[in-house]
């Protein structure tokens, strides 16, 4: 009899932790042992979280300013470049100096290596949403822009852009005299890495300012997300090799990089040509 309730005793208990053999109510038994096990396992590799008492945008961008930007990125049809350009440089500029508009001209230009036949325009939002809303808003009731719109959209092929902030310890992008050539270096990172990115080139930005090349750096707030774009300006191609290759001299430049490559997920570097009409030429 001991020998059979020991026997029994072996039965349940392979039943219990999942075994052979049986159904009903010890299948429920099983499962539940199986779920029990593997939340307990999966708990081991859990990560705590720390709690954050502000959002990323405030904790990396300028405190001083409630500045906002729009990026735009236009693909032009190539035959209609030249056109798109004479366009732009005729209804843009009066946006620019019309004080009823809350809405700066930073830069304007042409993709030269890269995405070929692109423009890209840069604007300043004085005011932050509330001027963006604004000056949408006039837009609206503008007939000139209304019809350069329409006229537009018969050269592009597609375009879009985005809403950003600026980072706290990048330069503010003033206009700046010419002739450069400026690099646009967009970083799309792994989600929830902003903070990281920015701790590590707060300290590094410094290896980057002796030839006054650090334009602006920002951060994008709505439409792709965790997108970083880094603006560079440069005396031609050759002085761009040059400063980069002095960065790496300087002790501390590529412990930047060491920590900041494993974040990325893409990039990608334009060089661009200023339009006529841009404040940084």
């Amino acid at each position: 009899m001991a020998a059979a309730r020991a026997g029994g005793g072996a039965v349940l208990l392979r039943r219990l932790q999942g075994g052979g053999g049986g159904g009903g109510a010890f299948s429920g038994a099983r499962a539940y042992s199986r779920d029990a096990e593997g939340s307990w396992f999966r708990s081991l590799f859990v990560h705590k979280v720390d709690p954050r008492k502000d959002a990323h945008s405030n904790l990396l961008s300028k405190k001083e300013t409630s500045n906002l930007y729009k990026i735009q990125f236009h693909n032009v049809k190539p035959e209609c470049l030249d056109a798109y350009n004479s366009l732009t440089e005729e209804v843009l500029p009066k946006l620019h100096s019309d004080a009823d508009y809350p809405c700066d001209l930073v830069g304007n230009w042409n993709t030269w290596y890269g995405e070929q036949d692109q423009a890209v325009h840069l604007w300043r939002f004085s005011g932050g949403y509330p001027a963006l809303m604004d000056c949408m808003n006039k837009l609206k009731q503008n007939k000139e822009y209304l019809d350069f719109r329409k006229e537009r959209s018969r050269m592009l092929l597609s375009r879009r852009n985005q809403l950003l902030l600026e980072f706290s310890f990048w330069n503010e992008p003033l206009p700046r005299k010419g002739p450069n050539i400026y690099e646009l270096r967009t970083y799309k990172l792994k989600p929830g890495t902003m903070i990281e990115w920015g701790n590590n080139w707060a300290r590094a930005i410094k290896y980057r300012q002796e030839n006054q090349e650090a334009v602006g750096g920002f951060f994008s707030q709505i439409g792709e997300l965790y997108v970083v774009h880094h603006l560079w300006a440069y005396k031609d191609l050759q002085s761009r090799e040059e400063t980069r290759n002095a960065a790496w001299r300087k002790r501390g430049w590529d412990e930047n990089v060491y920590y900041t490559v494993p974040l990325i997920r893409t990039m990608e570097s334009r060089i661009m040509i200023p339009l006529k009409i841009s404040p940084l030429q």
